[in-house]
C-alpha cells in the first residue's frame, strides 16, 4: 500500500511505482515494451483497453500479469457463442442440500470495489453481452439485485481474436468508442527474443511466469486521484493545442490538409471523424504518456505516440472503404502525422 496523500497524491511518487510496474510487465512479457507502454498509459489516463492480435503470441499473459500487478480485486470470463448478459450480473447454482441459490456474477462479485475486469475474447460473445459491459465502462454502474453498483475504481481490458472469424461478433464501431485505446499486438520480430519464446522454459508455464513478479504494492482505490494530478499538472502549451486541434480537423477532412492516398477518393474516405470525446481521450493520453517520461508539458512526441491507438478506432470510413478498415486506417494516420505541422516547441 502506498503513502500517497490521499487528497494531494505526489505525482512523482506515483511515476516511480508506475515505471516500477512496467519493468515488471516487460521481464514478463517479452519484446512488447511498446505496448506494455501503451498498457501502462490507458490505466493512468483511467481508460480502458481492448488489445488484439493472432493467436497466442501472448495477449491474454499480458492482460493478466498487468492485472496482477494492479492489485485490487480482480474478475475474468470468457467470451463464448452461448454466454448470456445475466451471466456477468449473476449465476445459478445448486447449495448443498439440493436448492436453487443465485449468486452474484463476475461483474458484481466484488461490489463496488471490483479494479480489473479482464474479458478473454470478447468478439465470441454476442452483442447482447457487449451491450450490457459497454453500459457498464460508459456509465461505471449496473443494477441489479434491486439495488445499483457503482464501480468508481474499475479498469475492463479485453482481448480480440483477429484470425478466427467463426462464430464471432465484431463490436460496432460506435461502442468501441468506449474503449480508450485499441493496442494491437504482434509476436517480436527481434531473433533472440523469439529464440527466448521458443526454447526458454520460463516462457512455457504462462502462470508459473506470472506468479515470478510479486504483486504491486499499489492502491487501486488512489488510481483515479493520480490521474486527476497528471492531468491537472501536465501542461499543454498554445503551439501544442494548435497541433492537437489541426490533427483532429485532419482526422475529420484529410484532403483540406494535403492527404492523398493511392486509388482512394480522398472526398469520400471520411465518413466521420473523432469526436470530442475522442481527442479530449488522446489529450489525455499524451499527457501521462508525458508524465511517465517525466515532463512538466506535452511534447509533439507524446501526441504521435499515442495517436494511432486513441483515435484509430474513432475515424469512421465510408463503406466501401470500411470493409478494408485494416488496410486503409492505418495508410491514414500515418499520412495525419505525415502531413499535419509538428510545432517546434523549443
Amino acid at each position: 500500500m502506498n503513502d500517497m496523500n490521499a487528497h494531494s497524491p505526489d505525482p512523482d511518487v506515483g511515476r516511480e511505482q508506475a515505471l516500477a510496474i512496467e519493468a515488471a510487465l516487460n521481464r514478463v512479457i517479452l519484446g512488447q515494451a511498446p505496448v506494455v507502454r501503451l498498457l501502462l498509459v490507458a490505466v493512468y489516463a483511467r481508460g480502458h483497453v481492448l488489445l488484439e492480435g493472432g493467436v497466442g503470441i501472448g495477449k491474454t499473459t499480458a492482460l493478466r500479469a498487468l492485472a496482477r500487478q494492479l492489485g485490487g480485486p480482480f474478475q475474468r470470463i470468457e467470451g463464448t457463442v452461448d454466454l448470456l448478459p445475466g451471466d456477468l450480473i449473476y449465476h445459478t447454482r445448486l447449495d448443498a442440500e439440493g436448492r436453487p441459490r443465485v449468486d452474484p456474477g463476475p461483474l458484481l462479485a466484488h461490489g463496488g470495489d471490483l479494479a480489473v475486469f479482464f474479458f478473454n475474447e470478447i468478439n465470441r460473445a454476442r452483442p447482447q453481452v457487449h451491450a450490457l459491459l459497454l453500459r457498464v465502462m460508459a456509465e461505471g454502474r449496473v443494477r441489479a439485485f434491486e439495488r445499483e453498483y457503482r464501480f468508481p475504481h474499475l479498469t475492463v481490458f479485453a482481448d480480440r481474436n483477429r484470425v478466427e472469424r467463426e462464430e464471432t461478433f465484431e463490436l460496432p464501431a460506435a461502442a468501441r468508442d468506449r474503449f480508450l485505446m485499441e493496442i494491437p499486438m504482434s509476436a517480436p520480430a527481434d531473433a533472440s527474443q523469439r529464440e527466448s519464446l521458443a526454447f526458454d522454459p520460463r516462457f512455457h508455464d504462462t502462470d508459473a511466469l506470472i506468479e515470478t513478479e510479486a504483486g504491486a504494492a499499489l492502491d487501486h482505490r488512489q488510481l483515479n486521484q493520480v490521474a486527476r494530478r497528471i492531468q491537472e499538472t501536465v501542461a499543454a502549451r498554445p503551439a501544442l493545442r494548435k497541433y492537437v486541434l489541426d490533427l483532429w480537423r485532419a482526422g475529420d477532412r484529410p484532403q483540406d490538409f494535403g492527404i492523398r492516398l493511392p486509388e482512394a477518393d480522398m472526398d469520400r474516405l471520411v465518413l466521420a471523424g473523432p469526436s470530442p470525446r475522442g481527442v479530449s481521450a488522446l489529450v489525455r493520453a499524451a499527457r501521462v504518456h508525458a508524465w511517465l517520461a517525466g515532463r512538466g508539458s506535452v511534447e509533439p512526441e507524446d501526441v504521435q505516440a499515442v495517436f494511432a491507438p486513441v483515435m484509430g478506432h474513432r475515424i469512421f470510413l465510408q463503406p466501401v472503404y470500411e470493409s478494408q478498415r485494416e488496410w486503409w486506417m492505418p495508410q491514414l494516420i500515418e499520412a495525419i502525422l505525415d502531413k499535419v505541422v509538428t510545432p517546434d516547441l523549443g
